[in-house]
């Protein structure tokens, strides 16, 4: 059985806990404005639910100590983050601090019965191992994908770079095997929703997250809540067309962002760059690997390798194009650059820069900072975590 808070108040009483950890009851009561009895109250039922604890007893403010509540140490949840070539998860408390957290290389077009099959396998590992602190039960998982996912029924739609997913059940698919509530959403806006939580945007209530791997998606947050617009398909930047006349995209249309840069795109123009002879740094990693990736093309440029400069830089315009029109729309307080393409690091940052900047309007990027993600592979699931969570802590 879901254990959740009955009410509004108990409901916010657990996000405070969440976002900010321990506290004691004379702060939170300033805080949601309760009244001392109806504050205790609503703490002492929380507690009988076994969704917070007692921490001890505050430092003297005056009078009487005041207790410290914080959320149960035994409240588990598991974030997944499925991305087109690995899997990553981990268990987090009820303050979403990863416990444990395990990865593996996969292929996301394997199918839904493959990816899944490994996805429960690493849960399983982890959970039973040492690294995850799993002495409490898990209260629930949340799973990001890279595709579009439905807000109605959470579950892909037409997934560009995933057949076979397609209205797929994934969620009743874990919740099988695991006996919890299961939440979906894309990958980029459990990204953005891990960076609120712990990352450069906890300050920040308006910002982008974008997504540069395999794909590239952008997660907009509003008013510190993930706008995912009608039907889910928010934030689908690597299909706004750069050119018609340009290479042909995995969504079948000519000219997308994602057919010019990215993890795909990127490994293409490696191997043509190689074969041609443009580039020699190439040629010899293809030929002591058998292929080659957007981090070889990283490792390239860092050495100096004309071709792969170029290649770096030509991508940082093409994706600071279509982000100067973004910017000069939604008018964001941050934008965030992760995925594993952000990697390339600060030369492909700084040709997004200069393009976001010359071409936005100045009243938009006169103080907006475009920085890269600090939290690396660990934001998918700390934002997977709180999208359960989020789920959870809401009243029935």
């Amino acid at each position: 059985m879901t254990v959740r808070p009955e009410n509004p108040h108990q409901a916010r009483l657990l996000r405070l806990l969440r976002q900010d950890g321990a506290r004691s009851r004379a702060e939170l009561g300033e805080v949601v404005r309760l009244s001392a009895s109806k504050l205790a109250l609503e703490l002492d039922r929380l507690t009988q639910l076994g969704l917070v604890e007692s921490g001890g007893l505050a430092a003297s403010r005056g009078g009487r100590r005041s207790g410290i509540v914080r959320l149960a140490s035994d409240l588990r949840f598991v974030g997944v983050d499925i991305g087109a070539t690995s899997i990553d998860v981990g268990v987090t408390n009820g303050e979403l601090e990863v416990l444990g957290h395990l990865s593996k290389p996969a292929d996301v077009r394997e199918g839904p019965e493959a990816v899944l099959d490994q996805t429960m396998e690493l849960v399983g590992k982890l959970l039973t191992g040492e690294t995850a602190d799993m002495h409490g039960v898990i209260h629930g998982i949340g799973l990001g994908v890279p595709g579009p996912v439905s807000f109605r029924d959470r579950t892909p739609v037409s997934p560009p770079i995933m057949p076979g997913w397609d209205r797929f059940p994934v969620r009743e698919s874990l919740t099988r095997e695991f006996g919890c509530p299961v939440l979906v959403d894309n990958d980029v806006n459990i990204m953005a929703l891990g960076e609120l939580h712990a990352g450069l945007a906890r300050s920040v209530d308006d910002f982008l997250l974008v997504k540069i791997g395999t794909g590239i998606g952008c997660g907009i947050v509003v008013d510190g809540e993930i706008y995912r617009g009608v039907t889910g398909s928010a934030g689908d930047i690597g299909h706004i067309r750069v050119d018609e006349n340009g290479p042909l995209c995995t969504c079948g249309n000519t000219g997308c962002l994602e057919a010019y840069f990215g993890g795909a795109a990127l490994a293409r123009d490696a191997l043509a760059a190689a074969r041609s002879g443009e580039s020699a740094f190439l040629a010899d990693r293809l030929a002591h690997e058998g292929a080659l990736t957007a981090e070889d093309v990283g490792a390239a440029a860092g050495s100096g390798d004309a071709a792969a400069v170029r290649m770096v830089r030509e991508g940082g315009r093409h994706v600071g194009l279509v982000l100067a029109s973004l910017v000069s729309f939604f008018n964001p307080g941050l934008v965030i650059i992760g995925g594993g393409v952000a990697g390339l690091g600060h030369a492909l940052l700084a040709e997004v820069r200069s393009v976001v900047y010359q071409r936005s309007l100045p009243l938009a990027t006169g103080n907006l900072p475009i920085v890269l993600s600090e939290l690396g592979g660990t934001a998918g699931i700390v934002g997977a975590a709180r999208l359960i969570s989020d789920h959870l802590f809401t009243a029935d």
